[in-house]
């Protein structure tokens, strides 16, 4: 597995997949909760979610669950409760002790906490020129770090 540590934000391009998609306007964003969205875990994690992104307000959600929220538009939505993903060859990073897999979508990027179950999932569409996955260090660090690291 591929390991950098990201010291600054990296401008990039990123989209909503896996049936996640930003609502153009005022209302709520298309967000469909992940398997384990209502646990334990997620309800820490939930507590932690920032309240800004990317200097973008936090907004309204169709997932009727703390577990999935969003910011700004086109939204940055982050999932908790996705399966955590396996030994993988696509990128690693450490950002701020908090590992993610990093993948590249047809309209920006996915990233997803490495080690933790359950995962958060992070997709940050192409308007953000840099990787606010920062942001998410505090709620990621809710679930605690298993024997699986980037290396």
């Amino acid at each position: 597995m591929r390991r950098r540590r990201l010291t600054r934000l990296v401008p990039l391009t990123i989209a909503a997949a896996l049936g996640l998609t930003a609502c153009g306007g005022p209302g709520p964003v298309e967000a469909k909760p992940a398997p384990d969205a209502s646990s334990a875990a997620c309800a820490k994690v939930a507590a932690k979610w920032p309240a800004t992104v990317a200097k973008q307000d936090s907004r309204e959600t169709t997932a009727r669950t703390d577990g999935v929220r969003a910011w700004g538009d086109p939204a940055i939505i982050a999932r908790c409760g996705v399966a955590p993903p396996g030994p993988t060859t696509d990128e690693c990073a450490d950002v701020n002790g908090v590992d993610w897999v990093t993948r590249r979508l047809s309209d920006g990027f996915s990233f997803v906490t490495y080690g933790r179950t359950p995962a958060i999932e992070v997709l940050i569409p192409t308007k953000y020129e840099s990787w606010p996955i920062a942001a998410f260090t505090e709620a990621a660090q809710q679930i605690p770090q298993g024997p699986r690291r980037c290396s």
